[in-house]
């Protein structure tokens, strides 16, 4: 009989089972239907007149089924199952399935199942099945697979998948994707594209995979979490904040299609899609969707985007309801908020939270909130807590702790273990221990991998190392790195590189007009200077003065004695003498002799010399002997010689 066929079939209408939890695209055991817009969906008639209608569609098939009309028991016994009467519904059933209605069987099986008698359910699923159900072909293949004989499982699924049963579809491509199958994406996108929304979200996650698959053979890397800490992974051991720089516009179709569906993991994926595209007006409404649904990682998202737009008090909440959720991230989110605000003890049960939750941040969170107050053995307890599990800056904290304690060999194994792992800063360190013990070749490899990850310190160190090596190429090429990522030393010495290649500059004239165009160089020793380099401020003085600029000058001059330079306090002392203020000129001298400057000392024994104080000037004369160099002792011992003969005259 074909007048009910497969339409009214329980489990095909999507509508009177208890529904599962939407974010997880699970299924009761053995049921099927339960997922997308099967048949008649959800109702939007009012309740009662709903609840009306069908009692008296209950009653017209009551008495058409007492009549002996076997459409009518079948739909009766469908309904009643439907209303969880299995006592009521399991003699319509049968007596529909004995007069070989397909629908009946099926849902017999159905009955059967839900009573615990699967083996039995399984036999009128076959008879179904056979009869042309892919509903029952769907529940068959379950059946099978919920008991390991997947040959059986997929024969069934297939059955069901290629007479276009959605449920069907899904479940083969779940299956022909537990044994890496290539055909599973073609089923999952049959399902996807037939409202299923679970397969649309799995395919998405298919897509988004291989594009990260493809960015990585091709050497794109992945994004660092940032200030958000490492991003946790839910039940599907997908990361929300994992970034695909290829992701492809299908993909975020299919995640868009699942999230307007309902899928709570499809609308986190959205918004962080959204988000690293910079649309976060959008990627905000798929978090809080997400997060409404109940997905802590979106709500932890959220608060996130919250915070950047200035927002704290609102990131906050939705913080506390992630962590409260099990979120890790978000407890740490918390705990920061906390501790920026002296809340020590608020910070700290936060990240003992996220640390319960399975986060590893909480640890080396605790261990920074514990240092920063002078707590170092408890610092050190939870540094290599986090350590031990993995965390490499966790590690890179241990062993800087260590090595501040004298535990040299201590800290070593802890920052190769960081740097190994892929620390940037454990590397540099690593480089600093080894140049320490004068193993200059496994300091520059260090030095040279973290200079790789952009490290600025780490390319400065590299690019000495290379000028002490005579391979000026491979330094300038450092240099400019350090000297881009804002080091001044590093900017100092790339411009004396390229100092070095200049041709001599003429001398200035007084009177001379001259039209002076910046040279590379004088622009990376002026980015020095303006970033304090003392060394760099002199020089910018020289070459100010070079062209005339006294005014120029002596103001970098005075900039760099005043921050201790004794070469820049000698210079002002020379500029200051030849513009005839040799009295304040003296007084910068007296700074840089002090400092150790012998041509210093030698200019005060002259100007007291000058000036008849000869005791004074002969004992400048012995401190510029003291200092030197070989020129300046020497015409300083013959002026203190000649001072010692005035003077006993």
């Amino acid at each position: 009989m074909n007048v009910m066929g497969d339409q009214v079939t329980l489990f095909e209408t999507g509508r009177f089972v208890q529904a599962s939890d939407p974010g997880t695209g699970g299924e009761p055991e053995g049921l099927e239907g339960t997922r997308g817009p099967q048949g008649i969906g959800d109702p939007t008639t009012d309740e009662t007149v709903e609840a009306a209608d069908e009692m008296a569609e209950l009653a017209r098939r009551r008495l058409a089924a007492e009549a002996g009309d076997i459409d009518a028991m079948s739909v009766l016994g469908a309904m009643l199952l439907r209303r969880g009467d299995l006592d009521g519904a399991e003699p319509h059933l049968r007596a529909a399935t004995s007069a070989g209605d397909r629908a009946a069987a099926n849902n017999l099986g159905v009955l059967l199942h839900q009573r615990g008698y699967a083996d039995e359910a399984a036999g009128w699923w076959r008879i179904a099945a056979v009869a042309g159900s892919a509903a029952a072909a769907h529940a068959l293949g379950r059946h099978h697979r919920e008991r390991g004989d997947e040959p059986a499982a997929e024969y069934w699924l297939r059955q069901s998948a290629e007479q276009g049963h959605v449920l069907g579809a899904y479940a083969l491509a779940d299956l022909l994707e537990h044994r890496a199958d290539a055909g599973a994406e073609r089923w999952m996108r049959v399902a996807a594209e037939r409202g299923h929304r679970e397969a649309a979200y799995r395919l998405a996650r298919a897509l988004d995979r291989r594009a990260g698959e493809c960015a990585a053979d091709g050497g794109a890397g992945a994004r660092g979490t940032g200030s958000r800490g490492a991003g946790s992974t839910g039940a599907d051991g997908d990361g929300a904040d994992s970034d695909r720089s290829g992701l492809p516009a299908e993909a975020e179709q299919w995640y868009r299609q699942a999230a307007a569906r309902g899928h709570r993991r499809a609308a986190l994926h959205l918004g962080a899609i959204l988000e690293k595209r910079g649309e976060l007006k959008e990627a905000g409404r798929w978090y809080l969707t997400s997060a409404k649904d109940g997905e802590a990682r979106a709500a932890c998202a959220l608060g996130f985007l919250l915070r950047d737009a200035g927002d704290i008090e609102s990131a906050a909440v939705w913080w506390l309801r992630a962590a409260q959720e099990g979120d890790g991230n978000a407890a740490n989110a918390l705990g920061a908020l906390h501790a920026e605000r002296g809340e020590t003890q608020t910070a700290e049960r936060w990240y003992r939270a996220a640390m319960d939750a399975g986060d590893v941040n909480g640890a080396y969170n605790l261990g920074l909130l514990c240092a920063e107050q002078g707590r170092t053995a408890q610092a050190e307890q939870w540094y290599r807590r986090a350590a031990y599990a993995g965390h490499r800056e966790a590690a890179n904290a241990l062993a800087v702790l260590l090595l501040q304690s004298g535990d040299t060999s201590g800290a070593e194994p802890w920052f190769s273990r960081a740097a190994e792992s892929g620390s940037v800063d454990a590397a540099f360190n690593l480089g600093i221990l080894y140049a320490g013990r004068d193993l200059e070749s496994e300091a520059l490899r260090w030095y040279e991998r973290a200079a790789a990850a952009g490290h600025t310190e780490a390319a400065l160190q590299v690019g000495i190392a290379r000028l002490r090596a005579g391979d000026e190429r491979q330094a300038e090429r450092h240099l400019r790195c350090a000297a881009g990522g804002g080091n001044a030393e590093a900017a100092y010495r790339l411009a004396t590189v390229l100092d070095a290649r200049r041709p001599p500059v003429p001398a200035h004239e007084l009177g001379e007009s001259v039209i002076h165009e910046k040279t590379e160089c004088e622009e990376w020793y002026e980015r020095a200077a303006i970033q304090g380099h003392r060394r760099a401020q002199v020089r910018v003085g020289m070459l100010a003065a070079a062209r005339g600029d006294v005014v120029e000058a002596a103001r970098w001059y005075r900039t760099a004695a005043e921050a201790g330079s004794r070469n820049g306090a000698f210079n002002l002392g020379l500029l200051l003498a030849r513009e005839g203020s040799e009295p304040e000129a003296a007084v910068w001298w007296a700074r840089a002799a002090d400092a150790g400057h012998g041509r210093a000392a030698l200019r005060l024994a002259l100007v007291y010399a000058r000036r008849g104080e000869l005791a004074e000037g002969q004992r400048w004369a012995d401190r510029a002997v003291a200092l030197g160099p070989a020129e300046v002792a020497e015409r300083a011992a013959r002026l203190r010689d000649a001072l010692r003969e005035e003077l006993s005259a």
